[in-house]
């Protein structure tokens, strides 16, 4: 029986992609959401950062985004002003985002899912950038 794994995924984010591919190295096929479209209500949103252990402002995405246009990085802007303007603009929400029964992580480094996996990987992997995660299999 396998575990139910989520990722909020980008498709277009290397970091997404590689966790994608890492949780599938540990033998799990994963339910992949594309949040940019189909994006989370604001009680998963608020939900995903909590379980995280993240504010709203950690788990805001600056790079390539309209944050600083919107403001977001002034010190008077509120976690629900934070949300709000995720909601508003998906691609403000930091990716990937992986569930688990073992915990959520915001997977940045994308070994981060390592932490929450049902199951170790088999091998080491390689990431995109050449990188290899040690799958902590070997003598070491």
């Amino acid at each position: 029986m396998s575990e139910a794994v989520t990722i909020w995924h980008n498709p277009a984010c290397g970091t997404s992609r590689n966790t994608l591919a890492m949780i599938r190295a540990a033998g799990v096929e994963p339910t992949v959401v594309e949040y940019l479209k189909t994006p989370p209500t604001r009680d998963e949103l608020a939900k995903a950062i909590s379980d995280a252990g993240l504010s709203p402002r950690e788990a805001a995405r600056e790079k390539g985004t309209p944050f600083a246009a919107l403001g977001l990085g002034q010190p008077g802007v509120t976690d629900d002003g934070i949300l709000d303007a995720m909601l508003a603009h998906p691609i403000l929400i930091n990716r990937p985002f992986v569930f688990t029964s073992r915990g959520v992580r915001l997977c940045r480094p994308s070994e981060a899912v390592l932490e929450i996996l049902p199951t170790p990987l088999a091998d080491d992997f390689t990431k995109e950038d050449g990188e290899v995660v040690a799958s902590g299999r070997g003598a070491g």
